[in-house]
């Protein structure tokens, strides 16, 4: 087991006759301590002990009384002067930190007497042992230091006198029984040869043999022997043969050192050199070894010793305990025997051993001082205590004297030596009242001489000490330099040490420990403080006794006098400890932030004072300079969260080690008991630390305490005495200097109780400690605000005040509130009174009275605990002051209304004003204020969170409001009108420079933890005859221009004076031309249009004004919206409209068109399709002729056409070009196709509409037409299918059952109840079955079975008002038009004649016969309408070139086989005149082409004509009629058409045979049908086959 860095100390006496220590200490002491000894304990694991000192006493002195004279390095630090202190009276007085030294008075048997100069030691037949073990301290080992120069000395006195030293120092022969007693003293002896230089000895090699006898040790033989004396033994052989043992087992106790000849002074060496040289010279090495060798012998001897001691003491422990129920058994001399135990322990540094042994001897002392309460009977349960300490005793003899009659004055009249040193210890407890030195403790002990009190005091002292040793606190380190100091001091001048001494191993101080020894503080203070009640009640009362009958009576009950002299007392000697061991405990290691204490004026900061080992006297004034921490500066309206911050420097990874926490804590705990016997000391006299002023604002529901007396005895009142006041204002029995300074002075009072408020409040930011930080740092700011420090109140009442209000602490919270509102006024910081303070407060008080309302709205089961809330008086009144201060701020007071006010709701629907366009809401809330608050606005929000908030409408009050405290019901008007649903997202109540506001994100659900707007959703809707606006698209579309929107302004019931309108896009890439924006109709704007802005005068009631507007897209878009905002102002007021109207501008039908080029004609049709599911009804059509071009048409049909979605409409046009017409470069040469249609559902939505208007018009619901017709409209969009559509188009009637489905009820939220028009009218639920949406539901039903089918009638041609498109329709230039036919030759020889009179249309041929033909190639330019457009004006020129073409004929090769001029080029001349007249433009005969043929068919079958293939050459390439495999290229002129006038036609090829005569039978090859005879046509003659 590891133990710490430690000042663990044994004893080696060592005996002198030759005075060579002085000469063997600067090599042996710089070796010191030993290090790394290993123990086997008898009932653990192998424990480690990694520094033992060593304290090496001469012989004849006595351990005890010379550890009991060196002084503690606090109060004597110089080691000489210790040696110089008289041990003939007390012993020197351990202050807690020294551990090693044993308390007790010395004995006149033990002290020791000087001794001649002989091997005897001084006074070694006189010293008599104890009969109780572990009273006095014995060396572990006994060191007989041997000068022999030679062998002759060696035999002749040498040997004898070690003789007679083991005699009389040693244990007895093995074979000799060794008593218990003498284990309890077991120690180990070791002679050791000091050999000097210049003698015989240090001539002599260390052994004669060829190694050392000893073999565990590592000293080897030097290698240079002696030549002349190799036969004899040296003198180390004759010490080991003479004096070790011969057994296996026998103990080396011989050892050799010896002393380099620079390391003896000169006076010292040896003059005569011997005469016989050996030649023999000792090695540094030789040296070291044996050192070395020395050093380990030390531990083994020591540990031997210490093994059989604490053997020996196990078993008479074991002993000892067995007989505990015993007559006779006492508990004081089983203590002295544990803890010699105990102390055995500590002396080898195995300090936590030692610990457990006191914590077993505490809890033995409380078992047995509970036996003790339990049987009665003292003596036969461990012995009897006393039953009081004089100490304290005469200490309050003289606090009682100095309040009676100002002097001491004892009971037995005894005499006290004021001028002895042995004053009594009670008189000084300011110094170190805790210390196992204090008094002999251990004889009283054993006497039986000793009280509980200071039984305690001692068991609590030694369990410190060793645990200051395990934490390595500074105290113990600094013991240990000064025993290190003073043993170099020992070191004779002028001898250099052969080893530099060791350094002290630095290492950090165990915190771990350290916390411990602060907790066991805590719990000995208040157990320790009852015991010092009880002795002091049990002498007194004794004492009282002692005085006779005749004052019996007088003294029955406890005297205040002495209750307060008790209390005087208890307090001094509790404040002393926590200092006490605040001061043991205190380290470097705690990273303790700086004050938060500001110096006033300037001066030294209060925290200042120094730490508690230099604080037994307290100081005005303090020589340290520490920074007062820096302020954060404030944040604007909140206070800060979470605890206070502090440098950078307190978060150094250095500090984070085991414990830190724990200690700092600890020693927080320790300031903080110390401040709690400040406090109570301060109340006694009237001193408060202003918990007791503070504002009290909770329900004075208590009645005021009394005390009352626990006793048996009924005791009658008694007046107070009149020195009462002056009994509580004593410090008589208070011995703490600081302490009584502070309770001497107010001012110093308060200053004490802010330093160690401070102290506990950094220590418990260290531990992270939160509340702790945060309650010490309200008490800071309670006594500043007590003390009208206000700025420093205000200081520490900003970072704490959060903690009351998270901790559930509401009233204290208020309480701090009401102060730091009171401190920021006197301090004229209006602005943080009014944002922080009053604001903050104000919120709380409101919360206050929310839990009020919560707690009687509860039903309870059982007993109802009494909950305190604030008071109304103590808290009114702020309101106002935050009005009035407010309006003196530059900035507004933001506030949110859940502060101030809950159950904000909406009540009820909207409630429409007859006559007008307007509405109003019925806002209702509680107020949770205890004062009226005066509202002049009141607004509310209404947004579509369908737009993500783009449209809204404000609400407010009409006139100012006071709301009182309770429920309130407000009134909110609006005059804009926007139908659509909504939800409530903002309220704002202002009052003065103050703002009362609450926000929500529309679209998300309401927040559950707020009772605000729980149910925000109105829905406002348009009536029948309101005020209107609806956007039309144009019915006559134009493809070929910007197609316009038409926006129609409805009165209504209005009476307009005057209006304005805006038009604005609602549609990305819709652009408004307003430039182009007309208003057909008599109404006209009064002044000019404005970028979309129209304002028009008075328009009538129930009349209407439209504004024409074009438009432009930048894509394709199927419906455009337009946002319009309206201004109006009639007789009743000034109201706003706003409306988002969308239209659909996608095109309802799709027009595809197929071109046929013919020589003088074009042959265009046209495909009529509908682009959606619904069907179109297609009236009729026309192609408008252009200057060019004519147009004519078939039959039109007599009724409208169905166009559906897979039936097209197929319109075919025979264009031909106008004769003589002339192209220009401003001809118009673009036709126009125009169509009239309607769509099937546009027709089945007016049909619903206008039902539904009727059937509505003239009921109690007309109001609500356009509510119903618009949403009927949207469940028939999304409801009809296009089956349905076109089922409805060719049946003529639709069928209603698929609204038969909708939940109509749903469909007509928040419309309130039945009766719900006028604005006196109120509202009630309107979930009944007399609410609107039902009603409309119920005329829903009712209509949809009154009509189960709507007729959708077909339109009549005439009067019908179809739609129209007009789509530009422009004839694709073709630049040549060429006609190829392949005629045949006549007269034809065919098989069934000539091939002209065919009857079937289809000349027939022979396969193989030679058929001529002639592929005849005409051409016409009337086609070319571009050359004029695309040449810029050179189409002249272009006309005027040739331009060549190239020919092909191709046929399949199975097909045909073809002869003649299959390719070949042809030339087209130039138009002959500038103007192109027809001639020039279409061919002659002359320009014509006749290409001769030869055409062989090649199978039977219907064969179609050879492919035509005619392409344009460049310029150039040949002339026509020019055989070759030139390159053909495209036209360079343009597009070019072929007309093939035999696509189509098809020829009949036969085989050439007239008859063929078959044989039926299976004879042919294969089995089939054998040909016997065939006859050819046109041979004439026969062949069999």
């Amino acid at each position: 087991m590891e133990q710490p860095f430690s000042s663990s100390k044994v004893t080696v006496e060592y005996f002198d006759p030759h005075d060579v220590y002085k000469l063997l200490a600067p090599g042996l002491i710089p070796r010191l301590p030993l290090r790394d000894l290993h123990w086997q304990s008898h009932a653990g694991p192998l424990r480690s002990i990694n520094t033992l000192h060593v304290e090496l006493v001469p012989a004849g002195t006595d351990s005890s009384s010379a550890a009991a004279a060196v002084a503690s390095p606090l109060t004597s630090p110089n080691p000489k002067l210790a040696t110089l202190q008289r041990v003939d009276s007390a012993p020197s007085r351990d202050d807690g930190f020294q551990t090693a030294s044993i308390g007790g008075r010395v004995g006149a048997s033990e002290q020791s007497e000087s001794a001649g100069q002989t091997l005897r030691p001084p006074g070694a037949g006189k010293e008599r042992r104890h009969q109780i073990p572990g009273l006095r301290r014995t060396p572990y080992l006994k060191v007989l230091l041997v000068r022999c120069d030679d062998n002759d000395t060696y035999k002749s006195t040498t040997r004898s006198e070690i003789r007679e030293w083991i005699k009389t120092n040693t244990p007895p022969a093995q074979g000799k029984v060794v008593s218990n007693a003498e284990n309890h003293d077991a120690f180990e002896w070791l002679i050791l040869h000091v050999v000097i230089p210049n003698t015989v000895a240090a001539t002599q090699p260390r052994f004669a043999g060829a190694k050392a006898p000893d073999s565990s040790t590592d000293i080897t033989k030097s290698s240079a022997t002696s030549r002349w004396r190799g036969g004899s033994s040296t003198l180390l052989d004759k010490l080991r043969s003479d004096f070790n043992g011969s057994g296996k087992s026998a103990v080396d106790r011989i050892r050799q050192i010896r002393i380099g000849i620079n390391d003896v002074p000169y006076d010292l060496l040896p003059r005569v050199v011997p005469a016989v040289p050996t030649g023999y010279s000792e090695t540094e090495q030789d040296s070291e070894n044996a050192w070395a060798d020395l050093i380990g012998k030390f531990k083994e001897l020591i540990l031997s010793s210490f093994d059989t001691r604490v053997t020996q003491y196990e078993e008479d422990i074991k002993e000892k305990d067995a007989q505990r129920g015993l007559p006779g058994w006492n508990f004081c001399t089983f203590f002295i025997l544990k803890e010699g135990l105990a102390r055995g322990f500590e002396s080898v540094g195995l300090v936590e051993d030692a610990l457990v042994g006191y914590d077993e001897l505490s809890v033995g002392l409380d078992a047995i001082i509970q036996e003790q309460a339990i049987a009665g009977s003292a003596e036969a349960h461990g012995g009897a205590l006393l039953q009081y300490t004089e100490e304290l005793k005469a200490l309050a003899q003289k606090a009682l004297d100095q309040i009676s009659r100002g002097k001491l004055e004892f009971v037995d009249e005894e005499a006290v030596d004021l001028q002895s040193n042995e004053r009594t210890q009670a008189d000084n407890f300011d110094d170190i009242p805790v210390s196992s030195t204090k008094k002999p403790y251990r004889e009283l002990i054993l006497a039986n001489n000793v009280s509980l009190f200071d039984f305690r005091c001692y068991i609590f002292a030694r369990q410190i000490s060793l645990l200051l040793r395990l934490g390595n606190a500074w105290s113990t380190r600094e013991e240990l330099l000064a025993k290190l100091r003073e043993q170099q001091e020992l070191v004779p001048r002028g001898v250099a040490p052969r080893a530099p001494p060791p350094k002290p191993t630095d290492e950090s101080e165990n915190l771990a420990q350290l916390a411990e020894i602060c907790r066991r503080a805590l719990e000995f203070v208040p157990a320790v403080s009852s015991l010092i009640s009880k002795d002091i009640i049990a002498a007194m009362t004794s004492m009282e006794n002692n005085d006779g009958s005749e004052n019996a009576h007088h003294h029955k009950s406890v005297d205040s006098v002495l209750l307060e002299v008790t209390d005087n007392i208890v307090a001094s000697f509790a404040f002393s400890v926590a200092q006490q061991i605040l001061a043991q405990t205190s380290t470097k290691a705690l990273p303790i932030p700086p004050s938060t204490l500001a110096p006033p004026d300037g001066h030294e900061p209060k925290a200042a004072i120094p730490e508690p080992k230099t604080m037994m006297h307290p100081a005005r004034h303090s020589s340290l300079h520490t920074q007062p921490a820096v302020r954060p500066p404030p944040s604007p309206n909140v206070f800060p969260g979470g605890r206070m911050g502090f440098p950078d420097e307190t978060a150094n990874a250095q500090y984070i080690k085991n414990g830190l926490e724990e200690l700092a804590a600890r020693r927080a705990q320790l300031y903080t008991l110390s401040r709690n016997i400040l406090e109570e000391g301060g109340k006694k006299r009237g001193w408060s630390d202003g918990w007791s002023s503070v504002p009290i604002v909770g329900e004075s529901g208590l009645a005021e305490m009394e005390d009352i007396s626990l006793d048996d005895e009924a005791t009658d009142a008694k007046p107070v005495p009149e020195t009462e006041s002056s009994i509580q204002a004593s410090v008589a029995g208070v011995d703490n200097m600081l302490l009584r300074t502070a309770l001497d002075h107010k001012d110093d009072f308060y200053r004490l109780y802010e330093t160690l408020t401070d102290k506990a409040l950094r220590h418990y930011t260290v531990a992270n400690y939160t509340n702790s930080v945060e309650a010490n740092m309200a008490d800071l700011a309670v006594l500043k605000f007590h003390l009208c420090e206000y700025g420093e109140a205000a200081f520490y009442f900003y970072r704490t005040i959060p903690y009351f209000g998270e901790s559930g602490w509401s009233l204290l919270e208020l309480s701090t509130l009401v102060m730091y509102a009171r401190c920021l006024k006197e301090l004229r910081r209006l602005d943080d009174y009014a944002n922080k303070a009053l604001r903050q407060l104000l919120t709380k008080v409101a919360a206050a009275e929310k839990d009020r309302f919560q707690q009687k709205s509860l039903v309870r089961v059982g007993p109802k605990s009494k909950i305190q809330f604030p008071e109304a008086s103590a808290i009114s009144g702020f309101l106002a002051d935050l009005l009035t201060v407010s309006a003196s701020l530059d900035k507004e007071v933001r506030i949110p209304l859940a502060s101030f006010f809950c159950d904000v709701e909406l009540e009820g629907t909207p409630v429409y004003d007859d006559g007008q366009d307007s509405f109003s809401l019925r806002l209702r809330l509680r107020s949770l204020l205890v004062d009226e608050f005066e509202a002049p606005v009141i607004s509310l929000r209404l947004v579509s969170p369908a737009t993500g908030g783009s449209k809204e409408i404000w609400l407010q009050t009409k006139a100012p409001v006071t709301l009182k405290p309770g429920r309130n019901k407000v009134q909110l008007h609006s005059t804009v009108m926007m139908a659509g649903d909504y939800e409530a997202d903002q309220i704002r109540l202002s009052s003065s420079n103050v703002l009362l506001h609450y926000e929500r994100d529309p679209g998300l659900p309401p927040d559950k933890l707020l009772d605000i707007l729980k149910s925000p959703r109105v829905t406002l809707y348009q009536r029948a005859n309101s005020f209107d606006v609806r956007l039309v698209g144009t019915r006559d579309v134009r493809l070929d221009k910007n197609n316009t929107l038409d926006l129609e302004l409805l009165t209504g019931w209005n009476a307009v004076t005057s209006c304005e309108v805006k038009i604005r896009s609602a549609t990305g890439g819709l652009r408004l031309l307003m430039s182009e924006a007309t208003v057909p109709g008599p109404t006209k704007p009064s002044k000019r249009a404005d970028g979309g802005s129209f304002s028009f005068g008075p328009i009538p009631v129930e009349s209407s004004v439209a504004v024409r507007f074009p438009y432009t897209v930048e894509q394709d878009v199927v419906n455009v919206a337009v946002k319009v905002e309206v201004t109006y102002s009639t007789e009743k007021g000034s109201f706003t409209f706003y409306k988002t109207s969308s239209v659909p501008i996608a095109l309802a039908l799709g027009v595809n068109v197929q071109d046929v080029f013919k020589h003088n004609a074009l042959f265009s049709r046209f495909t009529v399709s509908t682009v959606s599911a619904s069907p179109l009804r297609l009236f009729k059509s026309e192609l408008q002729g252009s200057e060019i071009f004519d147009s004519h048409f078939g039959v039109p049909p007599g009724a409208p056409v169905l166009v559906f979605q897979k039936q097209p409409a197929g319109l075919l046009y025979k264009i031909t070009r106008k004769p003589g017409s002339i192209l220009g470069p401003k001809t118009k040469k673009t036709m126009y196709l125009k169509i009239y249609y309607n769509i099937v559902q546009e027709e089945i939505e007016a049909l619903f509409e206008q039902t539904l208007r009727q059937d509505l018009d003239g009921t109690p619901l007309r109001d609500y037409t356009k509510l119903v017709v618009s949403e009927a409209l949207v469940r028939l969009q999304s409801g009809l299918s296009g089956y349905d559509l076109e089922k409805a188009a060719i049946l003529g009637e639709l069928e209603t059952k698929f609204l038969a489905d909708v939940d109509w009820e749903k469909r007509f939220p928040g419309l309130g109840p039945a009766i719900a028009t006028g604005a006196s009218k109120d509202s009630s639920d309107e979930n009944d079955g007399n609410s609107i949406a039902a009603k409309l539901a119920a005329f829903m039903r009712s209509w949809l079975h009154r009509h189960p089918k709507i007729v959708v009638p077909a339109p009549d041609a005439v009067t019908a008002q179809p739609k129209s498109i007009l789509i530009p329709v422009d004839v694709p230039p073709v630049t040549v038009v060429h006609t190829a036919d392949i005629r045949f030759q006549k007269p034809l020889q065919s098989v069934t004649g000539n091939a002209d009179d065919d009857d079937t249309g289809h000349p027939t041929f022979c396969i193989n016969q030679l058929i001529p033909a002639t592929l005849h190639l005409q051409w016409t330019r009337i086609w070319d309408t571009a050359g004029t457009e695309s040449k810029a004006g050179k189409g002249a020129g272009a006309r005027a070139e040739d331009l060549e073409f190239s020919y092909e004929l191709s046929a399949q090769s199975d097909t045909w086989l073809l002869g003649g001029r299959r390719k070949g080029h042809f030339v087209i001349p130039a138009v002959a005149t500038a103007n192109g007249g027809r001639g020039g433009l279409t061919s002659t005969p002359d320009t014509e082409a006749d290409i001769p043929l030869m055409l062989i068919p090649l199978r039977e079958g219907w064969l179609s004509y050879p492919a035509i293939e005619v392409r344009e050459v460049k310029a150039g390439g040949g002339g026509g009629g020019v055989d070759g495999d030139e390159d053909i290229k495209g036209g360079g002129h343009g597009h070019c058409e072929t007309d093939c006038r035999n696509l189509g036609e098809t020829v009949l090829v036969v085989a050439e045979r007239k008859k063929v005569t078959l044989s039926l039978d299976a004879s042919g090859l294969g089995g089939g049908p054998l040909v016997l005879e065939c006859e050819r046509a046109g041979l004439g003659g026969r062949v069999v086959v």
